[in-house]
């Protein structure tokens, strides 16, 4: 019950549930696109983040980047760029501000925003007859973004 009403106070107050953590509104970017502190305080766990990565429900990072460490996870895809080596190609800034809105860095990429509640383009009624109307929640939280984090750095050139 208590976990229920944290997220409801998130959703109700612009997703700042727990003391320290930075809501999605409230993140500071850089002028290159990175996010040079942690969305939460808390340290990402690298074997969660890599689960969230694989998981159609979560991040689906495999739906669009090919990622060897994952080979275990089926349909990789070949439409993002490959995250071997991902660790030495950006600083751990760079990839939290990419994991939570890769067009603050990539203006035309066709990443999603996985820490964004606003501005999106919504198809309308014309289109579904069902366009909801309430705000939307992020695609994850804070503290599953440093826990992608925590895996991508991990995967450095060998």
């Amino acid at each position: 019950m208590k976990l229920t009403s944290l997220t409801l106070a998130a959703a109700l107050f612009g997703g700042a549930a727990l003391a320290g953590e930075v809501g999605p509104k409230e993140v500071a970017f850089t002028e290159d696109g990175a996010i040079e502190a942690s969305l939460t305080g808390t340290a990402g766990d690298a074997a969660n983040g890599a689960i969230i990565m694989g998981t159609k429900s979560k991040g689906n990072c495999v739906a669009c980047h090919e990622i060897t460490a994952l080979a275990d996870v089926p349909f990789h895809g070949e439409v993002g760029p490959l995250m071997d080596g991902a660790g030495d190609r950006w600083t751990e800034a760079e990839l939290r501000g990419l994991v939570a809105n890769a067009k603050m860095t990539f203006e035309g990429t066709m990443m999603p925003a996985f820490y964004k509640m606003d501005g999106f383009i919504r198809p309308g009624d014309a289109y579904t007859g069902k366009a909801p109307t309430e705000a939307l929640t992020p695609i994850l939280t804070a503290q599953e973004i440093e826990d992608v984090v925590a895996f991508l750095v991990t995967l450095k050139d060998e």
